[in-house]
């Protein structure tokens, strides 16, 4: 992060955290059993832009759309407010190579001019761990916003992609 930038454009992420080394190695074992999230990365599905976009700062409720935000578990209060999904993607090695194994979309509404926005903090961390262990949820997601994440998860890696299970490519695609 340069300090002394003072372009204010908004930074998108570099991309996923694909498959990381052993968590164990070098270290006898210690932490075995421990959750990882080093498989996991937050893409925000911006549906006004129509765009998705990997930001790393949401795995601690810090992506630059949440930054100077206060949230409000009431949707009510954030009448103005832009539709996002906070989707949690889980990359895992199988037969062949990595594959998305687990996709959960989490709604957020901001509203930046106000300064508000609703989100359902319990959902966010529910369905990071649903995703963690391999489902696919994004029933609550409208279908532009499913083709996007869709379009989105296909052009970063095609051989990932292909991997991944036809019921993700059926929910999120219709393929």
């Amino acid at each position: 992060m340069d300090l002394f930038n003072d372009d204010k454009k908004k930074k998108k992420g570099s991309g996923f955290t694909i498959i990381s080394g052993d968590s164990t190695s070098g270290h006898k074992g210690f932490g075995q059993g421990v959750l990882s999230l080093n498989n996991i990365s937050p893409v925000i599905v911006d549906l006004a832009e129509k765009e998705a976009y990997v930001d790393m700062g949401a795995m601690h409720a810090r992506s630059e759309v949440e930054k100077r935000i206060k949230f409000s578990p009431n949707r009510d209060e954030v009448p103005n407010g832009k539709l996002y999904w906070l989707v949690w993607v889980t990359i895992e090695h199988i037969e062949g190579g990595p594959a998305y194994v687990g996709v959960t979309g989490c709604e957020m509404v901001i509203d930046a001019e106000s300064r508000r926005g609703y989100k359902s903090l319990p959902e966010h961390v529910n369905n990071m761990d649903k995703a963690l262990k391999r489902r696919i949820i994004v029933d609550k997601m409208d279908q532009e916003s499913k083709t996007i994440l869709g379009n989105f998860l296909k052009n970063f890696d095609q051989d990932i992609w292909n991997r991944s299970s036809v019921e993700l490519k059926e929910q999120l695609l219709g393929e």
